[in-house]
């Protein structure tokens, strides 16, 4: 650590070396830095002008964007990316709006060094150079915004969801790539920053306006969408307001073919027959077998209603106010249901394994009620019930998002002072309504094509599937609310020197995150023919999955309203009935308090030379609350003593510096290092354990896991090379000293099976699975976080961008190279080798298109459900195309085809012989018509 603190301090010394030895002291530059003007014909500036512009080193708030067209939006975000001392992608308004995207993540997709990724279809997390993208900050305006997730039980993730926000409301945004002392700390690949449009940058009465239709042709459904922007400021230019309105609606449909785990073959040798097969040396111990196979659909109305506001006034040409405001309400309710072939809760019924020879089980036969197996020694023997469970799960989660601030800016003689104070919420109030009915028919299953039944027709008949094992389903009613108070306060002094702007300031911000769960697991019983409504299936039927299973593709399913009735009308959810195990693995309380303060000094040669070096010193006050039974059986109401508290303490000094050199040939050449920090998610900071009882696997916190530290070195040439162009070559290492990832052990957990399901348990577990005994407590996997040492991300971003004289015709593409690995060599979560963008485009006249193509290299990402291995997604590719026409400086019309290959999302556990997940979410199309007044 202190070999790479003398590496950072060295470089720093030597550029201050370097500005003192070479460059003659300026007259101080006008106070909040130059404002790029747009250039309609050419952004071919001369030498000149280029090292003009450039050699301004104040930090820029960038300003609402009014130029249109989609070269005018590529030559603005250049001329700000250009002029800026840290490595800076900006995407501007007219980006967002002619980029095709649903959410502002979709509106990133052609960034050097962006990666997205997009399990429900739309694009949700955001990685940066290769990082995870739990571990990149997000902030609207400058401050931060809560999210919840609105699935509970997959795997953690604390990066910002960008499927809560409207690309409508932003004017633009900056992803910060390199760090600087005065951007607050907590990220380890990059920081960004979006902004909403302000009244008083925009002309007055400013009004546009849009409708239209999104359309999934996997859900053979389309929603509609909307949105109004409106701002006003007076003839003074001294009091104004804006208001952006925005109404979005989308049918998702995901189906997959999924696998929870595998598990030797070895733990199959009580059964007499797989005992043969292994001793015969058709099958191996040691290959491996999944636990089930399963057909899952996800049908959900998305629909999220979205309000900014913001009133300024600005008295005179010193003192200025802004209040801002913003409202999000999300539905996400949903209906997923889930037909699994579990053979590994009934071992004993296996009747024959087959192998591919390279160490997995490809396909096997369980046998069921009704049917016999011949034993080794020729008896016959009658089969015990084969297990396939299907899950209806109803989710009615609603999601509210809300902030307000207010900004406070004083400019006086070369000097200001800015402060910002205000409140972020987010609160989701989720209802779930669960019915788990059972078949007992017996099936052969592959791992490509699911499960085959020895009688099609009895797995189509309702009334054969009722309930297994004492359980038919439970009524869980979850509430989740992130808050986070901030307020920060920043000043800058204007020195007439090459040293010519001192910034300081502090920053403040108190997280807190509660989460509550209940749930009552006594629905009666009853089988589909009684609950009545009973249709079928018809999913995995596209190229994404040949030669499916039609058992379990088309499949008996009821309507989610007789989920929802039936749970309603049967559930005793009196305080009694209460199942202890969900309040006490579900209540928990966490609390950050993050203290920083900064200083940072930029300097300005006038011959090219410029840049910023500085130091941020960060403190954080963690408490985390939850219960700790110690081993004991879960009971209701809880003693007060298991209801624990763990703190943890840590300070971080954060230095940094960015050195940018306009050669005044149109290249600029940066360098630039820091030391950075960022947070696991916070249910790996919990100190409880979550169980899924059912896999016997489970994820710990861990209160003390400290911050991933990380030093980050970037060098980069741009090459301005013509009008509109530009081609970047960007270096990039993180060298991470503590890095975060997960351990598994064998630990003696209570299983709430025994409570909520005693007949499975009894049949399955009691001295069969897991090692459990009549107590209840069991051996569970259970995953702990832990710091495992060092890792690296190293890599190479190139990017080119060029507008073709007056074709109307341009490009844009880019490639990003990151190698991540920890020293044991572990792979970097979400970090693709390779990502690949090309983006060809044309625009002339009142007639524009474009065709997105973003392909990203296989990468690490989370087990599907909390406490399974993690898996790797496979190679995925996004075609995108957008069209649109202008009648008229009023009118015009917008198209796009949005995943035209309808890529499919694939998983798997180390090799892709060992299948995971695979799901494919439709190809998506929107019309959409606006209006500009």
């Amino acid at each position: 650590m202190n070999i790479h603190k003398s590496v950072l301090a060295a470089s720093i010394s030597g550029a201050l070396l370097l500005v003192a030895a070479t460059a003659p002291a300026l007259a101080a530059t006008p106070a909040g830095g130059p404002a790029a003007q747009p250039q309609n014909t050419t952004s071919g500036q001369s030498a000149q002008q280029a090292q003009s512009t450039s050699s301004q080193s104040q930090p820029q708030q960038l300003q609402a964007v009014q130029v249109v067209g989609i070269r005018a939006s590529l030559l603005k975000s250049l001329e700000t990316q250009r002029a800026s001392n840290a490595t800076v992608s900006v995407v501007t308004a007219e980006d967002i709006g002619k980029f095709p995207n649903t959410n502002v993540a979709e509106a990133m997709t052609l960034v050097p060094g962006v990666a997205v990724d997009r399990r429900y279809g739309q694009g949700g997390r955001v990685s940066i150079n290769g990082t995870d993208p739990s571990l990149n900050l997000t902030f609207l305006d400058d401050y931060p915004i809560p999210t919840v997730d609105w699935l509970f039980g997959e795997e953690p993730d604390t990066g910002f969801d960008y499927t809560i926000l409207a690309p409508e409301i932003l004017g633009n945004l900056e992803i910060y790539k390199t760090a600087e002392a005065r951007l607050p700390s907590g990220s380890l690949g990059g920081t960004v920053i979006m902004h909403t449009r302000k009244p008083l940058d925009l002309p007055a009465n400013t009004l546009t306006a849009s409708v239209g239709e999104v359309y999934n042709d996997q859900a053979h459904q389309g929603k509609p969408n909307g949105s109004v922007f409106y701002s006003w400021k007076n003839a003074s230019s001294t009091v104004g307001f804006d208001i952006a309105l925005s109404r979005y609606e989308e049918a998702i449909n995901r189906q997959g073919h999924e696998v929870f785990s595998f598990e030797p073959v070895s733990a199959y040798m009580g059964n007499p027959l797989v005992a043969r097969e292994v001793s015969q040396g058709l099958i191996k111990p040691t290959d491996q077998v999944s636990s089930e196979q399963n057909a899952a659909l996800m049908t959900q109305p998305r629909k999220r209603n979205t309000a900014v506001f913001n009133l300024q006034v600005k008295p005179n040409d010193h003192l200025s106010f802004l209040l801002g405001g913003l409202y999000i309400h999300e539905n996400f309710t949903g209906f997923n249901q889930s037909m699994y072939a579990f053979n590994a809760t009934t071992p004993n019924n296996v009747t024959s394994f087959t192998s591919n020879n390279n160490g997995l089980i490809t396909s096997g036969h369980v046998c069921g009620l009704g049917e016999t197996m011949t034993l080794p020694d020729g008896t016959s023997q009658a089969c015990g019930g084969a297990v396939t469970f299907l899950d209806d799960y109803l989710r009615g989660s609603t999601v509210n998002t809300k902030a307000l601030h207010l900004n406070v800016d004083y400019e006086g003689n070369h000097w200001g002072v800015s402060g910002l104070v205000g409140i972020s919420t987010a609160y989701n109030r989720q209802n779930v309504y669960f019915l788990e009915n059972g078949y007992q028919g017996g099936y052969t299953f592959n791992t490509a094509t699911g499960a085959t039944y020895d009688d099609p027709a009895a797995v189509r008949d309702p009334a054969n599937w009722g309930e297994i094992g004492g359980f038919q389903g439970a009524y869980i009613y979850q509430r989740f609310y992130d808050k986070d108070a901030f307020a920060h306060l920043d000043f800058h002094v204007d020195f007439d020197s090459i040293f010519n702007r001192l910034q300081f300031g502090v920053r403040v911000v108190n997280a807190k995150e509660q989460a509550f769960d209940n749930e009552w697991d006594n629905v009666a019983a009853a089988t589909y023919a009684q609950l009545g409504g009973v249709s079928y299936t018809n999913i995995l039927n596209n190229s994404s999955f040949p030669n499916f299973s039609k058992d379990m593709g088309q499949h008996v399913q009821i309507p989610q309203s007789a989920v929802e009735n039936w749970v309603i009308r049967t559930a005793d959810t009196s305080p009694s009935q209460l199942s202890p195990s969900s309040p006490i693995d579900g209540n928990s309380n966490f609390a950050q308090l993050t203290e920083a303060a900064y200083v940072q000094q930029d300097f300005d040669t006038g011959n090219g030379l410029r840049g910023n070096f500085g130091v941020r010193f960060v403190r954080n006050r963690i408490a985390s609350t939850a219960f700790n039974t110690g081993g004991l059986t879960p009971v209701w109401p809880a003693p007060a003593s298991w209801w624990q508290t763990a703190h943890a303490n840590f300070d971080d000094v954060l230095p940094s510096f960015n050195i940018a050199y306009d050669t005044g040939d149109n290249v600029v050449l940066r360098l630039a290092g820091a030391k950075v920090i960022a947070w696991a998610p916070v249910s790996q900071r919990l100190n409880t354990v979550g169980l899924n009882p059912t896999p016997l696997t489970g994820t710990a916190g861990n209160p003390d896991l400290p911050p991933y530290k990380s030093y980050n070195y970037s060098a980069s040439v741009e090459w301005y090379f013509a009008p509109q162009a530009v081609l970047s070559f960007t270096s990039f290492l993180d060298h991470i000293l503590n890095y975060n990832s997960t351990v598994t052990t064998l630990e003696p957990v209570f299983n709430p099976l025994i409570q909520s399901n005693p007949q499975l348990w009894a049949s399955t577990y009691l001295n069969q699975l897991g090692n459990c005994n009549a107590q209840g407590i069991c051996d569970f996997a259970i995953t702990h976080p832990e710091s495992i040492g060092a890792g690296q991300i190293r890599g190479l971003s190139v990017a080119y961008q060029q507008a073709f004289g007056d074709t109307g015709f341009g490009l844009v593409t880019n490639w990003t190279y990151a190698q991540g690995s920890t020293n044991a060599g572990e792979a970097i979560p979400y970090s693709s080798k390779n990502s690949i963008t090309v983006s060809p485009y044309y625009e002339k006249g009142p007639f524009n298109a474009r065709v997105d193509v973003n392909w990203r290299s296989r990468y690490l990402a989370g087990g599907y459900i909390a406490g399974a291995a993690p898996a790797t997604v496979n190679n995925y590719t996004e075609l995108d195309f957008s069209a649109g026409w202008a009648f008229n400086r009023h009118y015009s019309l917008d198209f796009a085809a949005l995943n035209m290959l309808n890529e499919a999302y694939d998983m798997y556990q180390g090799s892709p012989d060992v299948p995971l997940n695979k799901y494919t979410n439709g190809r998506r199309y929107m019309l959409t018509f606006h209006y500009k007044l």
